[in-house]
């Protein structure tokens, strides 16, 4: 018998069946992935076939929301019957399906109500020079009471009044503001300080009275001229959208949400005080303007010089690796100053668009 005869038939034989190991988990896999496909395929036909598919959101919706159609159930002067409006049944489907659902309707309904939200917000932005677009980010938290809440509301109200579409993450706190200052846009500072005055009696989103003073301040001053765009998520549902945006884009991705925001603000982003949700909106779009994604790098304007170099040093982290060559292109700014924010995204405007 031939040398290592016994060792070379059974290092032949574990090769055999490793092989077939590896084809009968390969069409175990084949299996598995055109049983999803075929899943897939099925809840599609049914949700084409039944648009209303017994979802209590609209899958194939043409326009974006407005406060109207979000809090369509709501009763003014009833606080309690937020719970049975428009906005709040979808976020109570949501939780109940799982945020991470694993049915395939389920998934595939949000995923097409995600698409045509997208195209509806797009269609909406055709109307706006992109340079005009600009996000303020900040907190929910922030109070109606604090005056970085009133500093915000000044700087997009002014922003506003000078032709820029403000856009923000649609919710309370520092979103609130931004789209409460373009609401109030062409009104005067004594009607903006009694609009402020108006919702100091609900300082916080979790506050019962909220919803209602913003209401009570829309229907005190209407507003047919200025718009702005929100783009909140029922991932944060907890957290209400404001109605003082005109236009709102609500998603159930997120992470679509957040690029989407960073993306269409190319006319710069105003930071105010915030925390883990605005860290991640500063180095998202650091990296866009870095590699710059959308053709040319906006302005970064940090708000509240203490805050960004003191509490939440976030700042000089951004200015060290800016000298050390570790991002390019930033065009990164810190004041206090209302004016001063509004003179660099308006110079920023006119620079790039002449």
């Amino acid at each position: 018998m031939a040398d290592n005869y016994l060792e070379n038939q059974y290092e032949n034989y574990l090769a055999r069946k490793a092989a077939m190991g590896k084809k009968t988990t390969k069409k175990k896999n084949i299996i598995k992935v055109e049983r999803l496909q075929s899943e897939a395929i099925d809840a599609l036909k049914d949700i084409i076939a039944q648009p209303s598919f017994r979802m209590p959101f609209d899958i194939f919706r043409e326009h974006l929301y407005s406060a109207d159609s979000l809090y369509k159930g709501y009763q003014l002067g009833k606080p309690g019957s937020f719970k049975d409006c428009y906005d709040q049944q979808v976020y109570q489907h949501y939780l109940d399906m799982g945020k991470t659902a694993t049915d395939i309707k389920e998934t595939l309904a949000r995923t097409l109500h995600d698409h045509s939200m997208t195209n509806a917000m797009n269609d909406f932005l055709t109307h706006f020079d992109e340079r005009q677009i600009v996000g303020i980010m900040g907190g929910h938290g922030l109070l109606r009471t604090d005056e970085a809440y009133r500093q915000v509301v000044m700087v997009s109200k002014t922003l506003a009044e000078n032709g820029c579409l403000m856009v923000s993450g649609g919710g309370p706190g520092a979103m609130e503001a931004t789209h409460l200052g373009a609401w109030l846009a062409g009104r005067s500072e004594a009607e903006t300080d009694d609009a402020l005055a108006m919702l100091k009696e609900a300082p916080s989103f979790k506050d019962r009275l909220w919803l209602e003073t913003a209401l009570q301040v829309m229907i005190k001053y209407p507003q047919e001229q200025y718009v702005s765009l929100g783009v909140p998520t029922w991932l944060y549902g907890h957290e209400p959208a404001t109605p003082f945006a005109t236009h709102i884009a609500k998603y159930f991705d997120n992470s679509i949400r957040e690029d989407s925001i960073l993306t269409i603000a190319k006319g710069g982003i105003i930071y105010s005080p915030g925390s883990a949700g605005t860290m991640q909106e500063i180095f998202q779009e650091a990296v866009q303007n870095h590699y710059l994604s959308v053709g040319y790098a906006s302005p970064m304007i940090f708000m509240n010089k203490e805050y960004w170099t003191e509490e939440m040093p976030v700042y000089l982290l951004m200015e060290h690796l800016v000298k050390k060559d570790k991002y390019k292109n930033l065009l990164m700014s810190l004041t206090d100053s209302t004016e001063e924010i509004v003179k660099t995204i308006l110079e920023f405007q006119q620079k790039t668009q002449g």
